[in-house]
């Protein structure tokens, strides 16, 4: 145990201390080296942590406590993981910016897929149509004065409108002839001749208005959006397996293509059946149209620019997407060819053969390392790096060995989330969590046709909060937490949904603000969801276990165009019944341990023992800051180190930059993809020690440089 020595740092990182490697480090003088994430402080005399999370107090109260080391550099140098490459071939080069912008297309794919139905299925007042009263020089308010009754709304109240689905059944031509005043007393009768379509909000005849799919065939357009749900779940489970078998590039054009044959299926379907088979395809596409080059992407791109990244992709190029959508319904008024031109570009995707390159991480893993190299020496060129060829060699070795290693590993499955109590109960929640975030999010999207607005126009400012609400999350997640963001953002937007039952029936514009505001709160913790289960589930199952918690949102989103639709019967149900979910959702996230600063669970071990250490009251915005001073001694001081080296760690502590910063990668989860070199690391640590292993939970001592602080504490 003795030749490894202790240091603050290292790959893995997890804060070890051990007696005789204190002895040790007392005994020589311990130079600074570089480590593969960043500078390594070797024995800081004085090191002053700000410990909000007060696990290093618990190691200062316990000096006694024997824990083992962590592995050495030199150890560690001899494995090489493809994160350790990026800073050699550049980790936000040109190259990568080149790939940045090129996710603004699939973006523009991803908005399209999932929310042209909107406009493709519009519907505004509509009333029975009477042939009597064609040649009656009315107007259609005049007719529909003496022809269709009105009804008061039952549920939670409402001002009388008229009857959609029936109207007077009488002799017209008596009632004009002696200019009779409909009464009560008047019989009604079903629809026998078509409807009458209010186009002055909507514009153009939708699929709806062309088919007639309202009254008794009202449930068509919601089945539709709901067969789009279960397209969905079959193309993740579909998609990332060819994904996985065959590579991140085909199934990424395989899936865009998929996308524009369902939208011209769509605009030449004349049967209902045909138009739900189109929707099935596009929801086939959904999501996988984005994510596969998203995750691409993040995967090129080095741990302190992958949040950045992944944020600003969303906020971006995902809003720009969603708030022209309505515009291009509005300038083409035709459901028809709104369908074709919104899903026809998918099929440039083709062009990602030759100008996307593919997957490094996934060419490592099935051992074609060649290839890999060739594309990371693609990138070292572009990017103008010189790269020594020991690095590209040390690459291929560790992950020969580590391919090895992981052969002899005992598989995990999904199963084993619901094994352990407080994993199992972690996992439930997780998934509750996600399920009520799908339903509150989409109903937000798609309610805005119900404000009694434009629906064009409050479509596209709702969408516009996308970019507010991502900016929130890159200046606050890191500082409250997650925990007190979801419960917060969640909280406000069932408030601000629940208090549009006290607005009056004549203020649409007070209703469609606050509505907004609760999208935008929405918004928030939608993206927060996307993180938290990427954080709370162990590696090992990391990637089975975010597909499996967010087909489970698909599931749920099943029910959203039903909420929506609820508004046939009352405008305010809809708001209503998504505040409600909301307020359930914010009390579901209080309930899941916080992941701000601590070490992410690896194991399925240490997804049972993560947050044991925490209470109910513990939030990162709430603690105040613990200073420890380590006696320099026990460290193993080094004169030479003392004058000049004090390091001074983030207001929360981060676990390593390749175990926290990549996590925020993937909507549906194929970026989470166990460590083979980190599994390897373990079987050789324990195999070298023969004594028992006990890890902290929540303490990182990520090697730190000053220069590297930003006004947020932040390296």
């Amino acid at each position: 145990m003795a030749n490894h020595k202790l240091k603050f740092g290292g790959v893995d990182n997890l804060a070890w201390v051990n007696d005789e490697d204190e002895a040790n480090s007392s005994s020589k003088d311990i130079r600074p080296q570089h480590s593969k994430i960043g500078v390594t402080v070797s024995s800081p005399p004085a090191l002053r942590i700000i410990d909000q999370s007060g696990s290093l107090k618990k190691i200062a109260d316990h000096p006694d406590d024997k824990l083992p080391p962590t592995l050495s550099n030199e150890d560690n140098d001899q494995l090489m993981d493809f994160d350790d490459v990026l800073p050699s071939v550049g980790e936000f080069g040109t190259y990568q910016i080149i790939l940045f912008f090129l996710t603004a297309p699939f973006c523009f794919f991803l908005a399209f897929s999932y929310f042209s139905q909107v406009f493709i299925t519009l519907i505004d007042v509509h009333t029975c149509h009477v042939p009597q009263l064609n040649q009656s020089g009315l107007n259609l308010t005049q007719k529909r004065a003496i022809s269709i009754p009105l009804v008061t709304q039952t549920v939670l109240g409402g001002p009388p409108a008229f009857d959609s689905c029936t109207m007077y059944d009488v002799d017209y031509e008596l009632v004009l002839r002696e200019g009779l005043v409909p009464n009560e007393t008047w019989p009604t009768t079903p629809c026998r001749n078509g409807w009458d379509y209010d186009l002055e909000q909507i514009r153009y005849h939708s699929a709806i208005t062309e088919n007639d799919w309202v009254c008794e065939k009202a449930g068509h357009a919601p089945l539709a959006q709901a067969v789009f749900f279960l397209g969905s779940i079959v193309g993740g489970l579909v998609l990332g397996y060819i994904a996985d078998r065959f590579g991140r590039i085909p199934a990424l054009i395989l899936c865009n293509l998929i996308g524009a044959l369902a939208g011209i299926i769509t605009a030449v379907s004349k049967s209902f059946g045909l138009f739900t088979f189109s929707r099935f395809l596009m929801g086939i596409a959904f999501d996988n149209s984005f994510t596969l080059m998203y995750i691409l992407v993040l995967e090129y791109v080095g741990p302190t620019y992958r949040t950045l990244v992944a944020n600003l992709s969303i906020a971006l190029f995902y809003t720009v997407g969603t708030t022209i959508l309505p515009w291009i319904a509005w300038g083409i008024s035709d459901w028809r060819m709104f369908s074709l031109a919104t899903s026809i570009p998918m099929a440039s995707a083709i062009a990602a053969y030759w100008i996307v390159p593919e997957s490094a991480r996934w060419l490592l893993s099935q051992g074609q390392t060649d290839r890999a190299v060739s594309i990371l020496r693609t990138f070292a060129r572009i990017n103008k790096k010189q790269v020594d060829e020991s690095v590209y060699e040390n690459l291929k070795t560790s992950t020969e060995e580590a391919i090895q290693a992981s052969s002899k590993e005992p598989a995990q499955t999904v199963l084993d989330l619901l094994r352990t109590p407080r994993l199992r109960r972690n996992t439930i929640l997780l998934t509750l969590l996600w399920a009520l975030i799908a339903v509150v999010y989409d109903g937000h999207a798609r309610n805005t046709a119900n404000l009694g607005l434009s629906v064009f126009l409050t479509f596209s400012v709702a969408s516009v909060t996308e970019l507010p609400a991502d900016l929130v999350l890159v200046f606050f997640l890191d500082r409250w937490g997650r925990r007190a963001l979801a419960f917060g953002s969640l909280l406000f937007a069932a408030i601000f949904s629940l208090a549009t039952l006290a607005v009056p029936n004549n203020q649409a514009v007070l209703t469609a603000v606050l509505a907004i505001i609760g999208r935008f709160c929405v918004n928030i913790t939608f993206n927060i969801g996307l993180q938290y289960g990427a954080e709370l589930i162990p590696t090992s199952v990391r990637a089975q276990g975010i597909a499996y918690v967010h087909i489970a949102g698909y599931v749920a989103a099943i029910v959203s165009p039903y909420i929506v639709d609820l508004a046939r019967i009352s405008p305010i149900l809809p708001l209503t019944i998504l505040g409600l979910l909301a307020l359930i959702g914010a009390i579901v996230g209080l309930m899941l341990p916080e992941t701000l600063g601590a070490v992410l669970p690896e194991t399925i071990e240490d997804g049972e023992n993560f947050g044991k250490d925490q209470t109910f009251w513990d939030f990162p915005c709430c603690q105040r800051p613990v200073e420890i001073t380590p006696d320099s001694s026990s460290i193993g001081e080094s004169p030479a180190a003392s004058a000049d080296t004090t390091a001074i760690s983030p207001r929360f502590a981060r676990g390593p930059a390749h175990r926290v910063n990549s996590l925020r990668a993937s909507i549906r989860g194929e970026g989470f993809r166990s460590s083979l070199l980190a599994r390897q690391r373990r079987q050789t640590h324990n195999a070298n020690e023969n004594e028992p292993v006990r890890q902290t939970t929540s303490l990182s001592t990520q090697p730190i440089d000053k220069r590297a602080l930003t006004s947020h504490g932040k390296p």
